[in-house]
């Protein structure tokens, strides 16, 4: 009876991998392109970690970790083989055009996972039919359920002439210039922005208290800090500030620059 215990004990910690966190991100881009995006968050025992790959075709394949380091990795059977070693978090990404049609003007995504998922539409698209009920939407962003999910959507400005769309690129630049941007507008003329006045414009925009303090602590140290830095003086776990300066560097609010041992944070804003 202890050698099955025993044997038991052992198969559970090597399909530990199996249960890891992860989160899933589908970025789809007005050509029908997708970024798929994994993030896990390896569990203690983990040896290995195994991905689907979404698509036939895919390419500019990363794996990383949350200091950006490539992880040691196979790929088998449409599936990604993960060597996680000491990685806190793994962070996958690659690109395919396998999971968008279209038909007339109507783009549609196809996908299967066993997951929830978010799926990041191209700005100004009109969704006109899901497969099932969303678990959340937010402007161009979509969390879905697990199973057979389908997205259809039209992007507007797709179907206008040449001569019409110079003017609508146009319109749509100025428009968000000063949704985005309108208080930086204002102060143009200052070369440099107080510590005031840039609080005042994080108030204004849909931010964390995490992220409006990571922000102040960056600006006060001259634009440019250490991620690990602004992580300590703001408390909050590794892998949860590196999820918020992702989340700020697709706002454009930052950049992060990779370094050799660690991950510098350069703000954009007001700069």
């Amino acid at each position: 009876m202890k050698r099955f215990f025993y044997f038991f004990l052992i198969l559970s910690i090597f399909l530990v991998p199996i249960s890891a966190q992860r989160l899933i991100t589908l970025v789809v881009f007005p050509d029908g392109y997708v970024r798929v995006e994994y993030e896990i968050t390896p569990s203690n025992y983990s040896t290995q970690i195994v991905v689907p790959i979404l698509g036939e075709h895919y390419e500019d394949l990363i794996v990383e970790d949350e200091n950006g380091d490539p992880l040691q990795f196979d790929v088998s059977n449409s599936s990604i083989i993960i060597y996680p070693t000491n990685a806190q978090l793994v962070m996958v990404s690659y690109y395919t055009s396998d999971l968008t049609s279209k038909r007339g003007i109507v783009w549609t995504l196809n996908v299967s996972l066993d997951s929830p998922f978010t799926v990041v539409l191209p700005k100004g698209s009109i969704i006109v039919d899901l497969s099932d009920v969303p678990l959340k939407i937010a402007e161009n962003m979509i969390n879905m359920p697990p199973g057979n999910q389908s997205i259809s959507y039209t992007i507007p400005h797709e179907e206008i002439h040449t001569s019409q769309g110079i003017y609508f690129l146009l319109a749509t630049l100025l428009i968000a210039a000063m949704v985005l941007g309108v208080h930086l507008l204002k102060s143009k003329g200052n070369r440099q922005l107080t510590r005031e006045k840039f609080e005042k414009i994080l108030n204004e925009l849909d931010l964390t208290d995490e992220e409006r303090r990571a922000l102040l602590y960056i600006f006060d140290k001259g634009g440019r800090c250490s991620q690990a830095e602004v992580r300590e003086a703001i408390g909050i776990p590794k892998t949860t500030a590196w999820r918020m300066f992702k989340r700020l560097e697709r706002k454009g609010l930052v950049k992060i620059l990779k370094g050799k041992k660690e991950n510098w944070i350069e703000l954009k804003l007001g700069r």
